[in-house]
């Protein structure tokens, strides 16, 4: 639960903060309604704010002095304002404030909260800053510093390269196209021979006026670029835009390969993962057990529990399968059947599924609902093909099925 200061002295700003307030229970807001209310909460309590979202003009603040009184106690300030000053956007963002947000309409809110979310998370984001110029390091420090990213220097090619190598999780890398040693556009192709795309964000940055740099910059694998001189807010924009991008393709990534409801591999990733663990194992002929799970009398729950009774089954299933098999290859594949590959031995994980039915049955998952409760089939052998191994555990799960369920079956290539 993060706390965030509110200060607003407006009824109809204060009903669109609270309603969207109510849609995000990790965040607890703490409504004040002028500058003195805020300087005793602040006085008392300022350790206990995570962030403030404070009005620029308050009754008894018509200058913006709540602005200086919450950037006193290092609280990261995003700024409410009815009208548009650029002079004044611009002072208050080097000034040290998150950023400037216009009382414009639903979106200006909705930016505020979103803001908010990326503070939550900046702070494990870490950017390298390369730039010759002294001035602009530190103008990009200022300006970069109140949304809480971690940030590093170098003040050359040579040295952003050797901090790239020492730190491979930078990230995000802001490079100037002109410096002594590596140059910055030599640094791009260097590293894209090498780093992904959604491995680390590149920014580049030049004060030379041609348009065709920026193309050659994003051609070699930049994903933006910035002409100096830039304002403080195109900067915070362009990073927060890029870092966006990222964490979607990311989400993106995690859908393709993760069931949604129980964080195990999807059935197209469990195949995929699947073979390469065989093409492994038979490079060091080394034998594999698969198992085919399946819930016993799933239609049951949902039938008569409901279908939310059922979801809460799978996920507490999913989670102790996870438990029990921390070192193997598991997967949900549909419905109520799941899928292990391991390199254990069938006897070991044997014993290690009656472990896992004992925890099952003790599960408490929904009011009112049976044990849970699952059969499987074990087949444990050379690792030969993944969809043959499959299907030997499936028969054997069938067995357990039709022999009372609540029981594993096991074979192995000696049977």
């Amino acid at each position: 639960m993060r706390n965030i200061l509110v200060v607003e002295d407006s009824p109809l700003v204060l009903k669109i903060l609270e309603h969207l307030f109510r849609q995000e229970p990790e965040l607890e807001p703490l409504f004040c309604a002028s500058l003195g209310e805020a300087q005793v909460l602040l006085e008392t309590s300022s350790a206990l704010f995570f962030a403030a979202i404070v009005d620029l003009n308050l009754p008894d603040a018509p200058n913006g002095e709540i602005v200086d009184l919450v950037l006193q106690y290092s609280l990261p300030c995003i700024v409410l304002s009815g009208s548009y000053d650029e002079h004044r956007r611009d002072e208050l963002l080097l000034k040290g404030v998150v950023d400037y947000v216009l009382k414009e309409s639903q979106h200006s809110y909705e930016y505020a909260f979103r803001l908010l979310h990326r503070l939550e998370s900046n702070s494990h984001v870490k950017i390298l800053v390369a730039e010759d110029s002294e001035a602009t390091r530190h103008f990009i420090r200022r300006v970069l510093t109140p949304h809480l990213y971690q940030i590093i220097d170098a003040c050359d090619g040579d040295e952003a390269l050797r901090i790239l190598q020492e730190q491979p999780d930078i990230d995000l890398f802001l490079v100037d196209h002109s410096m002594p040693g590596l140059s910055g556009f030599e640094l791009v192709k260097l590293l894209r021979q090498k780093m992904k795309r959604h491995e680390m964000i590149i920014l580049g940055l030049s004060a030379d006026a041609k348009g065709s740099l920026s193309a050659m910059f994003i051609k070699h694998g930049a994903d933006d670029f910035l002409r100096k001189p830039f304002c403080p807010e195109e900067l915070n924009c362009r990073v927060m835009s890029c870092l966006e991008r990222r964490d979607m393709l990311h989400a993106l990534k995690q859908a393709a390969l993760f069931d949604s409801l129980t964080g195990l591999y999807n059935r197209r990733a469990f195949y995929e993962q699947g073979v390469e663990m065989m093409r492994q194992a038979q490079k060091s002929k080394q034998n594999l057990s698969v198992a085919m799970i399946d819930l016993d009398h799933f239609k049951v729950i949902n039938d008569e529990h409901g279908h939310a009774s059922g979801d809460a089954a799978l996920v507490q299933f999913a989670r102790t399968l996870r438990k029990t098999f921390p070192d193997s290859l598991l997967g949900r594949l549909g419905g109520e059947e799941f899928a292990l590959v391991s390199q254990l031995d069938g006897d070991t994980v044997g014993k290690c599924l009656e472990l896992l039915r004992r925890q099952c049955a003790a599960l408490k998952y929904a009011s009112g609902a049976p044990p849970l409760g699952f059969s499987a089939g074990i087949y444990h052998g050379a690792p030969d093909d993944l969809e043959s191994l499959l299907h030997l555990a499936d028969m054997r799960l069938y067995q357990a099925k039709h022999s009372g369920r609540g029981r594993s079956v096991a074979t192995s290539q000696v049977d």
